[in-house]
């Protein structure tokens, strides 16, 4: 399922306009990123919790020339599922 396909899904379920449903949808990506970014996580309660995780630095080779290079630290973000996701896919 695309972007597309989740916002048509969503005006279907909720009853709206697609436009609204698009809406909806901006905001709610928008307000995981945000949240994200201060540092925070956002936990939807039987669906999964998003958080912010660190990668540290390392020393990585460049698979064309052998050569090794230098790989910054990161922030990445994750995703743990929530209990009642789990046992929706089983």
């Amino acid at each position: 399922m695309n972007k597309t396909e989740l916002i048509d899904h969503i005006a279907q379920q909720a009853d709206i306009s697609k436009a609204a449903a698009g809406r909806a949808l901006e905001a709610v990506i928008g307000g995981v990123s945000a949240t994200l970014k201060k540092g925070g996580t956002v936990t939807l309660v039987g669906f999964g919790t998003f958080a912010v995780g660190k990668r540290v630095a390392r020393i990585g080779r460049n698979p064309r020339t052998g050569d090794e290079i230098k790989i910054a630290a990161a922030k990445v973000p994750k995703f743990r599922p929530g209990k009642a996701l789990k046992d929706a896919l089983n």
